[in-house]
């Protein structure tokens, strides 16, 4: 007599878990997520540094900066539709299989436990000096845990069901991994944290088919300690930032009240001298009001920049620095002018409208961009560009 046929994996999972809300559910805010950004100023093909910041992307002087909860903010961003569709692709089709082998709760545990240790160790490989993100570290880790469930169920499933799926699901994130080292671009440190959290996770949260065989204590404690432990070590590994991104955020919202209240000062400058050509007004109504509208003005944005913290590792630093020295001139101009209004004398208004002039080409548009360091696929996070970007694929 002949035994029963195997069930295929499908029925049996089927079985057990006939829905999957917590697969549907991450895709619904990955999707949403990236709307919401599209709406706020994103690239539907590529996003800015700039926006990836904005909405929590993972940026060593940020996320150390306080603002540890970008590590899981990170995995719900990314850079464009083509890597959304990669992540969202990956997560639908693993994430189904994977939800029904270990159940909605501890399928959730898998899935964020590795995207929040491949952020972290992101942060660490690369120094705290790449923006990432994206739902990979996390999609890693599911392949992990789907490889763990088949090689502990091999025995209860078809042999060439088993091949299929096990070598499927490895090849896949090993072509995955090597293309990570090939192409710019690729986080692999992110894959690789992801993955092996997954692993572990798979042997913590082991769910077996044959509930009369539940796995042994021992195994999940060693999963579960070597885990601890490896946190453990990443933590220790952190990186002095390299700045803080809350110093870097005052510098650059400075840098744009001044450019803004920069253009209505040269306004007003131009204003005055022209109506001080047509005579209308004495030198000393007009030295006044050079005072009021330009020299003041100055006086107080150059105050403004001193008073930024003076950390030369800020992107902005050069900037600040070069427009604090350009308030500076202006302001002595524009005092030097009203001074040989007052006096009457000719010589000294010449040379306060030169040094005027002079100190114009201190803010040309090819400087008040700001220093922005070297970067990978760069984009602009404002001023400044962080070194790297590194998108989850």
């Amino acid at each position: 007599m002949r035994p029963p046929p195997m069930p295929s994996l499908h029925d049996l999972l089927y079985q057990r878990t006939r829905r999957v809300p917590v697969t549907q559910l991450l895709v619904i805010v990955n999707l949403l997520v990236f709307i919401a950004m599209l709406a706020g100023g994103a690239g539907l093909w590529h996003s800015s540094n700039s926006v990836q910041l904005a909405w929590g992307a993972n940026f060593g002087p940020a996320t150390q900066d306080g603002e540890w909860w970008r590590l899981g903010s990170a995995m719900f961003l990314h850079f464009g539709a083509v890597h959304l569709t990669l992540n969202l692709w990956a997560l639908w089709d693993g994430g189904q299989l994977v939800e029904r082998m270990y159940g909605h709760a501890r399928f959730a545990g898998i899935y964020f436990a590795s995207g929040l240790a491949g952020n972290l160790l992101s942060l660490i490989a690369h120094r705290g000096l790449a923006v990432s993100g994206g739902a990979s570290g996390a999609i890693f880790g599911m392949y992990g845990a789907l490889l763990v469930f088949l090689w502990r169920e091999r025995r209860n499933l078809h042999p060439e069901e088993f091949r299929w799926f096990f070598w499927g699901a490895a090849s896949f994130a090993g072509i995955a991994l090597v293309l990570g080292l090939l192409v710019t671009g690729i986080d692999n440190a992110a894959h690789i944290g992801g993955f092996l959290a997954g692993i572990l996770g798979g042997i913590v949260f082991a769910r077996p088919i044959d509930v009369t065989k539940p796995v042994s204590r021992s195994s999940r404690l060693l999963a579960g300690c070597a885990f601890t432990f490896a946190i453990v070590i990443l933590v220790s590994q952190i990186p002095v930032r390299a700045y803080r991104w809350s110093e870097e955020a005052l510098a650059r919202k400075e840098i744009g009240e001044f450019l803004r209240d920069d253009i209505a000062i040269t306004q007003a400058w131009q204003s005055i001298l022209d109506e001080g050509k047509q005579g209308n007004i004495s030198f000393e109504e007009l030295a006044g009001r050079i005072d009021t509208a330009v020299s003041d003005r100055y006086e107080e944005s150059f105050e403004q920049l001193s008073d930024l913290p003076p950390n030369p590792a800020l992107p902005s630093a050069a900037t600040v620095e070069m427009l604090r020295h350009y308030a500076e001139r202006r302001r002595d101009a524009s005092r030097a002018l009203a001074e040989g209004l007052r006096a009457h004398k000719p010589e000294q208004i010449r040379d306060a409208l030169e040094m005027a002039r002079q100190s114009r080409q201190l803010a040309s548009p090819d400087r008040t961009e700001g220093d922005k360091p070297r970067q990978k696929n760069a984009t602009e996070p404002g001023m400044a560009k962080p070194e790297n970007e590194h998108q989850d694929k």
